[in-house]
């Protein structure tokens, strides 16, 4: 169940920046921070300013290059007006995902697990259940750990204090607000790539059934203590250990969200708290490994282990936990973000070269990550990173290929569509999945490369329209990634108001391509949410709709759908559906929250 975005009251905050000087063993100095961004219009706004203007609460920064941190900063609070230091934790969320995976393979080297067996032996509290998908071929942790087992549950939602706190066994199970069921298969394991907190967790209760130690207590005796990283844990909010300077979970409006430290009892998932000067610690520690350099930590196996990429079926590459897909300044990265409810971050780091950027925040994603995106871009700038792009290669654009391959492609997966155009005789991408503009650049027999993403597009003419397949220069088979797009979508016969039409195109989607990502069910939730934001409550409704009727025994979208109903003025089927949603699932404490509000109005 997703609360309505609001919209957003800029407040006056008071920005500040200091280091701590208690703190042994921190040692970089603010040299070179960057202070200006540059802005379309041509001229530059402070990081304060930007901050302020978006309704950013407070961000910090860690600079490394040729395998050292060279400058860190912070700017902004951590609540209220009390500032930031260098040493302030934040939530990393995501980001625990590729140090879970880090973690295990240095276990494996030390063979004490093996990520190759099925991860029933290892399980003792619960078993992964049967499938049609496993009968053939059993999970492993090198499955979950690289999203490539199929497992179901997406993520978790956050937790604070007084609040009832599920166990890892309750949340496989299902038993926790908004997942009414156990944790389940999609696709075959090792046939396709699909994101799984639900898959982090298995592994996370795999290894502390095994080792009999918490994943917080492993994590911490094997990298965190011996790469001295102080201000990192995976210990929660609930526990004995927690750190005590930490950055507070921000709304769009600014305000603390609830007591603004969440407690996420799926460490793996998203339960580490950490720094960026921690982080980048633990970035250099891999990237020396990669280097062939004697490391603390790292071996260079365990280092080409979790970042040699395993599947390019999603996102340009993936390795053991970590994204393969970014080549800023036409350098190749390994790099993970992490986003829970009100705080988070990314960090970024070079496969060579040593170089990287780690960047935490506490506030929303709709003011946090625009922020983030601008910084790592205006640091990559000014620190000259990058090395030049080989047009030798290039060759003339025949004018046949322009007018077959222009026009709109989609994403096979998470359904993502864009348009490539051609102005003055050359094909572009205007917006792709950075954001930015790509330049396809032809080097013959159909390919093309471009500016920010690494590799190359091969467009392939097929009975079913034009394909791209993805290549890379390694050893990994190329990949079908995209494919045209002819006529309309469901989302976008949806947002005409088309509802018969729009559910009878879900519902063939659904059919088809079941493994899409416009027909998740979290995808048309968070669709419809984007027109209840607008108070679009009838487009709305519409959608929820739809998702009932695709998803008929989920207690959340009847949850949704109620809301819609509720925020629209319609009380008589709000409540019918919170009802549905209660049958659905009885411990939907929203839905009686709901319910007791409207019946006392």
């Amino acid at each position: 169940m997703k609360k309505v975005f609001n919209i957003c009251l800029i407040t006056i905050l008071v920005f500040c920046s200091c280091s701590n000087p208690n703190q042994k063993d921190y040692t970089v100095k603010k040299l070179n921070s960057i202070s200006k961004i540059p802005t379309e219009k041509g001229d530059s706004i402070t990081i304060r300013e930007l901050m302020y203007q978006k309704g950013l609460k407070g961000i910090s920064v860690a600079v490394f290059e040729d395998y050292k941190i060279v400058w860190a900063d912070a700017w902004g609070v951590k609540y209220d007006s009390v500032p930031l230091d260098l040493n302030t934790a934040f939530s990393t969320a995501s980001i625990s995902k590729p140090i879970t995976a880090t973690l295990c393979a240095i276990l494996e080297e030390k063979g004490l697990i093996d990520l190759n067996v099925p991860v029933n032996n290892y399980l003792k509290r619960w078993k992964v259940p049967e499938s049609i998908y496993t009968k053939d071929i059993e999970v492993t942790l090198e499955h979950l750990l690289s999203h490539t087992a199929g497992t179901t549950q997406g993520g978790f939602r956050d937790f604070y204090e007084g609040d009832k706190i599920p166990t890892i066994l309750e949340s496989v199970q299902g038993k926790l607000p908004g997942y009414n069921e156990e944790i389940s298969f999609t696709f075959k394991p090792g046939s396709n790539w699909g994101y799984s907190g639900g898959g982090y967790t298995i592994a996370m209760m795999a290894l502390e059934d095994h080792l009999g130690k918490s994943l917080a207590d492993l994590a911490r005796e094997y990298i965190f203590i011996p790469l001295n990283m102080q201000n990192t844990t995976m210990k929660q909010p609930n526990e004995v250990g927690f750190l005590e300077n930490v950055a507070k979970a921000h709304d769009n409006n600014g305000k603390v969200i609830n007591t603004g430290i969440p407690i996420t009892p799926q460490v793996s998932a998203s339960g580490m708290w950490s720094t960026p000067t921690d982080l980048a610690k633990l970035s250099i520690e891999i990237q020396k490994a990669l280097n062939g350099n004697k490391t603390k930590v790292i071996s260079e196996d365990v280092a080409k282990r979790i970042t040699d990429i395993v599947t390019l079926k999603i996102m340009r590459g993936w390795s053991l936990g970590w994204e393969r897909r970014y080549a800023y300044g036409n350098l190749d990265w390994f790099s993970h973000g992490g986003a829970n409810t009100g705080i988070g971050g990314h960090m970024y780091a070079t496969m060579k070269e040593g170089k990287g950027i780690v960047v935490l925040g506490n506030g929303p994603n709709s003011v946090r990550i625009p922020i983030i995106d601008k910084l790592r871009d205006q640091i990559i700038r000014k620190h000259q990173w990058g090395k030049p792009y080989e047009w030798k290669n290039k060759k003339e654009l025949p004018d046949s290929l322009i007018s077959e391959i222009k026009g709109r492609y989609q994403d096979i997966t998470f359904g993502e569509v864009f348009e490539i155009k051609e102005i003055d005789s050359k094909l572009y991408i205007p917006k792709f999945w950075n954001g930015v503009r790509n330049n396809l650049i032809y080097i013959g027999d159909n390919t093309f490369i471009t500016n920010e993403v690494p590799g190359k597009f091969k467009f392939i003419d097929t009975n079913d329209g034009i394909k791209i397949q993805y290549l890379r220069d390694l050893q990994v088979p190329p990949e079908v990634m995209y494919e045209e797009v002819v006529g309309k979508l469901p989302y976008e016969i949806a947002l005409e108001n088309r509802y018969l039409e729009a559910l009878s195109a879900y519902q063939d989607l659904k059919r088809s391509k079941p493994q899409s990502y416009i027909v998740k069910e979290s995808t048309i939730n968070g669709f419809g949410y984007q027109q209840l934001g607008q108070k679009k409550y009838d487009l709305a409704i519409l959608i929820f709709k739809i998702n009932t009727e695709l998803y008929p025994n989920s207690a959340n979208t009847y949850d949704s759908l109620a809301e819609a109903y509720m925020l629209s003025g319609d009380i008589s089927n709000a409540i019918r559906f919170y009802k549905k949603s209660l049958e659905l699932n009885p411990n939907n404490t929203n839905a009686i929250k709901m319910m007791d509000q409207m019946t006392k109005k």
